[in-house]
């Protein structure tokens, strides 16, 4: 019932002027770029694959022989096989439990070994670190006790180089069925942060501080990835996460996409508040949808009143 609902809403959708495809959205809107400005880094963003190669070679000759790692695997693009040039490397470090602390405390020793360091960008006490190479290269590592893995719908696409006791291979595989599907505290959640985002706008643009609105405002565009992604039943990226939502490799709709680049505004205040009224059609919409999806009610009076407020 919930899924024709959805389908009913389906003509309430921004036209998207006749595009249809991923590759014209990319020829309307980012595709047009300074190719001077490209062009100086040509020759090094071509060697980019070469390198992650080599530094991949790096951390498994490092880490496959060390007694006190159980498993070593690849997320990210790496783990799914689609990098591009500009890919980063996620690797997930298991260790032995009484070894976790150490790995976490040295875990920026340990990367100077994979490759020349430029910097860190880290938090010393997080049981990560995230590398940034004189190549260009980036470098995730996220270390993990045993303790702190379970089946979920991240390891469904994941790349085993190093499984000692065969722990990740039977996660992954126990992963393989797992579906998302939101639940009801998640739309409340969501729908109480695109409420506040909304306010918080008003506020800010009354008090010059273009900013701070804007960053409200890019949550707001966010806020409808994430709830574009519930409705199809994908997993959303952690909040503040941009990766893999544009480009080639977004896993949103052509309608979607073309709606993201209609919600682009400058500094001015107008057009930051234009801007942040018609992001309120295709929110009423997927709001609808997600409340009759997880059967929450859609109370359509509190947002009514709630956007009334700024408009």
């Amino acid at each position: 019932m919930a899924g024709n609902y959805c389908e009913q809403m389906e003509h309430t959708r921004y036209s998207i002027g006749g595009i249809s495809s991923l590759e014209e959205i990319m020829k309307k809107g980012v595709g047009q770029v300074c190719m001077g400005f490209y062009a100086k880094y040509k020759e090094r963003d071509s060697e980019l694959p070469r390198h992650r190669e080599s530094i991949m070679q790096s951390i498994e000759k490092d880490l496959i022989h060390d007694q006190n790692v159980l498993s070593v695997f690849y997320g990210g693009s790496v783990g799914e096989n689609n990098t591009d040039l500009f890919s980063d490397i996620d690797v997930r470090i298991v260790v032995k439990d009484g070894a976790f602390e150490e790995y976490r405390h040295n875990k920026r020793e340990r990367a100077k070994k994979w490759g020349d360091v430029l910097f860190f960008e880290d938090n010393l006490r997080a049981a990560h670190t995230v590398a940034h190479y004189t190549n260009f290269l980036k470098v995730d590592a996220f270390y993990y006790s045993t303790k702190q893995l379970w089946p979920t719908v991240w390891l469904q696409n994941i790349k085993i180089v190093h499984d000692t006791d065969g722990l990740m291979l039977e996660l992954s595989e126990r992963s393989r069925d797992l579906t998302y599907q939101p639940g009801i505290e998640d739309i409340e959640s969501w729908r109480n942060k695109f409420f506040a985002y909304v306010h918080e706008i008003y506020r800010r643009v009354r008090r010059g501080e273009v900013y701070y609105a804007l960053r409200c405002l890019d949550n707001l565009r966010l806020s409808m990835i994430t709830a574009w992604h519930m409705e199809a039943g994908v997993q959303p990226n952690t909040f503040g996460d941009w990766a893999r939502l544009q480009g080639t490799r977004s896993k949103l709709e052509a309608s979607q996409l073309i709606l993201l680049e209609e919600w682009f505004s400058s500094p001015e205040p107008s057009e930051i508040m234009k801007v942040m009224t018609c992001i309120f059609p295709e929110f009423r919409r997927v709001h609808a949808c997600l409340c009759h999806k997880v059967g929450l009610e859609e109370n359509s009076d509190l947002v009514d009143q709630v956007l009334g407020m700024v408009i």
